[in-house]
């Protein structure tokens, strides 16, 4: 437990857990939106943190960080993104057509069954990144399906807080800068940072981030044991094919000779 104590009290503003807390202050998520946006904003109200949504049981779900809708109900999903994956199978990076399932994603949970398509409410993606996906140099990146004859109210922005031009407030710009080097130059990063001491001083807010960590873990250890089950049955198949016989397999595999019997069968 002492490793998690101290993985606590390290945490920063790039850490999933933080950024949902402190982004669940109204005070701090509405002004970030209306100084990235150049709006003013009246009011926010919160949905669940971490929202998981999951269309169908054959649709891939997502979780999502932080979702407020203002007073104009425009709804916003809010994403600290730190690492730049690519899928292992085919090299590419994920983030555009993560972005993308998000959006789709969204606007099926905005729409109740039966409503109207018309009333779906303006969104916004928003993926704060400490890395500058195209290289660049822009502190901000807007993406919008584009229609000559009409607008559009579906909105997606990657922030590159690695970024060097382009058009930010001051407030933005020391957000980045909070974001990469926890530096503090402004009062809006003053008061990020204060609530970043007030939560790791919580109790119950290190407790969750306790028992939060303990079940990753579990399931970090349920997945490699998982990983490893599925090996040994490729591996007997292999086996199998080769010709080796039901005993020869189950030694080298530490299966059971009746698991190889079974998959032998299912072979047939």
């Amino acid at each position: 437990m002492q490793n998690l104590a101290t993985k606590f009290n390290n945490l920063t503003i790039q850490s999933d857990f933080i950024f949902k807390k402190v982004m669940s202050r109204k005070r701090i998520c509405m002004h970030l939106l209306e100084e990235l946006l150049q709006i003013k904003i009246a009011d926010i109200s919160y949905f669940e943190a971490e929202k998981s949504l999951e269309p169908d049981y054959a649709s891939r779900g997502i979780r999502l960080d932080i979702i407020v809708a203002d007073d104009k109900n425009t709804h916003y999903n809010l994403e600290m993104q730190v690492n730049n994956i690519k899928n292992p199978d085919t090299k590419n990076y994920v983030l555009p057509k993560r972005t993308r399932y998000y959006q789709a994603l969204m606007d099926i949970d905005l729409l109740q069954k039966g409503q109207d398509y018309d009333l779906l409410p303006p969104t916004y993606i928003i993926f704060i990144c400490v890395f500058d996906f195209f290289a660049k140099g822009n502190y901000v990146y807007t993406f919008k399906k584009h229609c000559l004859e009409d607008s559009d109210e579906a909105t997606t922005m990657i922030l590159n807080t690695k970024g060097t031009h382009g058009n930010i407030s001051k407030d933005i710009k020391s957000f980045y800068d909070y974001v990469n080097n926890h530096i503090i130059n402004s009062d809006f990063t003053r008061q990020i940072d204060d609530e970043i001491s007030y939560l790791k001083l919580d109790s119950k807010v290190r407790r969750e981030f306790m028992l939060l960590e303990a079940r990753l873990l579990d399931e970090r250890r349920e997945g490699k044991a998982e990983g490893k089950a599925e090996e040994k049955l490729a591996t007997a198949k292999r086996l199998l094919n080769m010709g080796l016989s039901v005993q020869d397999v189950a030694k080298g595999t530490s299966l059971s000779v009746e698991q190889v019997e079974n998959l032998k069968a299912e072979q047939k």
